[in-house]
């Protein structure tokens, strides 16, 4: 389940990418499957090797094309190991909301990212997960969860004061809102809730058949209650006479 929209996000073969704040690795096994040389970083060491297991696997299976590479690592966002202007793209998503200091994590992935590169970051949307704080507690109030909600207009103001500049937005995931309320009313770690299972039941079933109703259903859902915000941007070259001082 890609919350990245790639064809509002051109990736090329032979992209240097990183997924910073990888996770489960969705969107870096999907670079990885387009052709792209991919760094996967996580400061989860358990996520990261299950990461580098996928990346293997996928290897020896043929899924990646040749020239393709993928390295999975432990790493700090607001610290990253790499020299200035080391990725073409850069892609978060779902971390910022989790992370105190977000300015300092947009300075690094704009340090780290070649000027005309582009950048997407994806957060949860404010309206839906507004809904969800209020329905539960437990659902923010846990060690690494989320400590701000986004407004669209704070998070692409933010993007541009970091040097960024934002080209395009939507919204995805409408079938999930729902899911993730009922979750909130029912309690967060109650799995067995009839209402909770039946519509995850609905869910896998979406995401591994990929029916046309649904996927019009989300379409038509999106603008109204996706769950995650997705703002794309640039990192501006400098001008000549700024680039020679």
């Amino acid at each position: 389940m890609l919350t990245v929209d790639f064809s509002r996000f051109p990736l090329a073969a032979g992209d240097r990418v990183l997924d910073l704040g990888c996770g489960a690795g969705r969107h870096a096994f999907e670079c990885y499957r387009r052709g792209a040389q991919v760094v996967a970083v996580d400061r989860n060491g358990e996520e990261i090797r299950e990461v580098a297991k996928w990346f293997a696997a996928m290897k020896e299976a043929g899924e990646a094309p040749a020239g393709a590479t993928a390295t999975a690592m432990e790493g700090d966002a607001l610290a990253l190991p790499f020299p200035d202007d080391s990725f073409d793209v850069v892609i978060i998503s779902e971390v910022m909301e989790h992370i105190h200091d977000d300015k300092g994590v947009l300075a690094e992935m704009v340090r780290v990212l070649k000027p005309g590169g582009r950048i997407a970051i994806t957060v949860p949307r404010y309206g839906p997960e507004k809904i969800c704080w209020a329905l539960s507690d437990a659902y923010h109030e846990v060690e690494g969860g989320h400590i701000r909600i986004y407004k669209a207009d704070e998070l692409l103001g933010k993007m541009k004061a970091a040097g960024l500049k934002p080209y395009g937005t939507h919204h995805a995931h409408g079938l999930h809102s729902p899911y993730w309320w009922l979750k909130c009313a029912f309690g967060v770690d109650n799995d067995k809730a009839l209402p909770v299972k039946a519509y995850h039941k609905l869910l896998v079933w979406d995401i591994m058949k990929k029916p046309l109703a649904t996927r019009l259903a989300e379409q038509a859902l999106n603008p109204l209650i996706g769950k995650s915000f997705v703002a794309y941007a640039t990192k501006p070259h400098l001008p000549v006479s700024a680039a020679a001082q």
